[in-house]
């Protein structure tokens, strides 16, 4: 019961946000979408740009041997911690994408009825439809990059704990083995965010299709 009063309370208190943004900042919540789904792009790109200078570090100071192995640890810890922040990042900004949408089409299913022009209703009605549409394909894109992170950040994760606890030659051999599984799991990972991000333009794009109708209230 505590959980589902919890549910509502934050609910409602999002309702109250995003209506006092848009009395007192004229800020929409369809506009509010469009730049959490930018920023979401960008933590996006941020983090495939940080997987990949990670594996290409993970990739030198493995190879290099003139490198401490005390170097190699925290420099490899320090590229995992580095991952780690852009992956939580990515975490942050689909949480917010999927409250304000909420709130977008809950609004949005409710306005449909204000209007006078039946024309008009069935145009915004079917802008509707696509965009809570692609809003599922993103979501999906999203959450599927989201859980394509995770076990690639726990093997890096596993190579560094490895190396910390097994400071030796022996240790380096082995991770030159994992080496190969985290490439490809990070090139994977890459493609999908690529996808991810082509998802988030089509999404955008409908949005900003149904900006151009008529308001109800007009």
């Amino acid at each position: 019961m505590y959980k589902l009063f919890k549910t509502i309370f934050r609910k409602g208190m999002r309702q109250v946000y995003y209506k006092g943004r848009e009395s007192l900042l004229g800020h929409h919540k369809r506009d509010i979408v469009v730049v959490h789904v930018d920023q979401a792009c960008e933590s996006l790109q941020d983090s495939r740009d940080q997987f990949e200078d990670s594996l290409h570090k993970f990739k030198t100071l493995l190879s290099l041997p003139d490198l401490s192995l005390e170097y190699r640890y925290q420099q490899l810890k320090k590229q995992y911690e580095f991952c780690r922040s852009k992956s939580d990042e990515v975490s942050h900004r689909i949480k917010l994408i999927e409250e304000v949408s909420e709130a977008l089409f809950n609004e949005w299913e409710a306005e449909l009825e204000l209007y006078s022009n039946r024309s008009l209703r069935a145009r915004s009605r079917q802008q509707l439809t696509k965009a809570r549409r692609q809003y599922q394909k993103l979501i999906s894109a999203l959450s599927k990059a989201e859980a394509r992170i995770h076990p690639v950040l726990g093997a890096f994760q596993d190579q560094v704990l490895f190396l910390k606890h097994n400071l030796n030659a022996q240790a380096i051999a082995a991770l030159q083995h994992e080496f190969v599984e985290i490439s490809i799991d990070i090139s994977k990972l890459i493609a999908i965010m690529e996808k991810t991000i082509n998802e988030a333009s089509q999404f955008v794009s409908t949005l900003v299709e149904q900006k151009a109708l008529p308001n109800p209230g007009s």
